[in-house]
């Protein structure tokens, strides 16, 4: 590993409390910034977030707080609506997973209306969780108890699909609505048609030790990425797979679909992300965070955010 790799990060957030995760969200708020939304102990924050790669008149990042929404619990898993936008009649709205093996839909105005759903019928953990991305009126979930659920805004549980082991991600495809991506944790990635609910493609990991995070490249959808076992794993779906490295999690950039990101386990004093482009065998850039959680990527920015101690950590690459 070449040390001259190695960066700090581009730009840093401070925050209150430890963050467990952090989500950018993938779709356009209606203004110049994006919107990013960050999970600790027993709340939400959402704010937004400005680059002076997006406007010159900005020094290095500027992140505004927009509301703090009260959680129950720890925030484990957190998900954005495409319905999210600041302009006209500004509404947030995203959903959150916790240990209490529920998900709580949130919907704010951003001024007296906040609307909380909480949605139960998981039997175990739930590890990760996405709206539908067109409309977003639908949400599916994956758990340790071997099922990928769907549910409908109102909360009721529309559709059950059955695993063979514990679900770690869901993925939903950018324009089909009826196409789903569910990876299990002993391999096995599925490819369903919702509408005959379904499996229409699956790939196997052939290889040792658990599944933890899967990601589909939304914008090539031949491209699937995986962290099994210690390493990380490529598929182009018409042809052959390819893996090498240690990882946990496993990001494709939405900016550019050659770009994704790895990061190792989380609970290490030092955490390191690792920012990979296809055309190159090594890493071309290396990040180190104390204590890194969470990994999202930037709609629009070859940029990556992780969580930490009472921080969150911004790298932005070249490529």
């Amino acid at each position: 590993m070449q040390e001259d790799l190695t960066r700090s990060p581009s730009y840093t957030v401070t925050c209150e409390d430890y963050v467990h995760v952090v989500e950018f969200s993938p779709f356009s708020s209606g203004s110049p910034a994006s919107l990013l939304a960050y999970g600790g102990n027993q709340y939400v924050m959402v704010g937004t977030c400005l680059f002076q790669e997006e406007d010159m008149e900005v020094d290095g990042v500027q992140f505004n707080a927009l509301r703090a929404f009260h959680h129950d619990l720890r925030v484990d898993a957190l998900a954005w609506s495409p319905e999210s936008r600041l302009d006209r009649i500004p509404t947030i709205r995203f959903c959150t997973a916790a240990a209490d093996r529920k998900l709580r839909l949130l919907t704010s105005d951003l001024q007296d209306q906040n609307e909380v759903k909480v949605m139960e019928g998981h039997g175990s953990y739930i590890n990760h969780l996405v709206f539908e991305p067109t409309e977003g009126k639908q949400i599916a979930s994956v758990s340790d108890d071997h099922t990928c659920r769907l549910w409908d805004l109102d909360g009721n549980e529309t559709a059950v699909l059955r695993l063979r082991s514990p679900g770690m991600s869901v993925c939903w495809h950018p324009q089909d609505v009826f196409k789903l991506m569910v990876a299990e944790k002993k391999g096995t990635i599925r490819f369903y048609d919702l509408v005959t609910q379904q499996a229409i493609l699956s790939l196997d990991c052939g290889h040792s030790g658990p599944l933890m995070s899967a990601d589909w490249c939304l914008t090539n959808t031949i491209k699937v990425g995986a962290v099994v076992g210690n390493d990380w794993l490529i598929w182009d779906i018409t042809r052959s797979r390819l893996f090498i490295d240690t990882s946990f999690l496993f990001r494709w950039s939405i900016a550019n679909e050659n770009l994704f990101a790895t990061t190792g386990c989380p609970g290490k004093i030092s955490s390191q992300v690792f920012i990979h482009h296809l055309g190159h065998p090594q890493p071309i850039m290396i990040g180190s965070s104390s204590v890194g959680s969470g990994l999202s990527w930037h709609r629009m920015l070859p940029l990556c955010v992780v969580g930490g101690d009472r921080k969150l950590c911004f790298w932005m690459t070249e490529m």
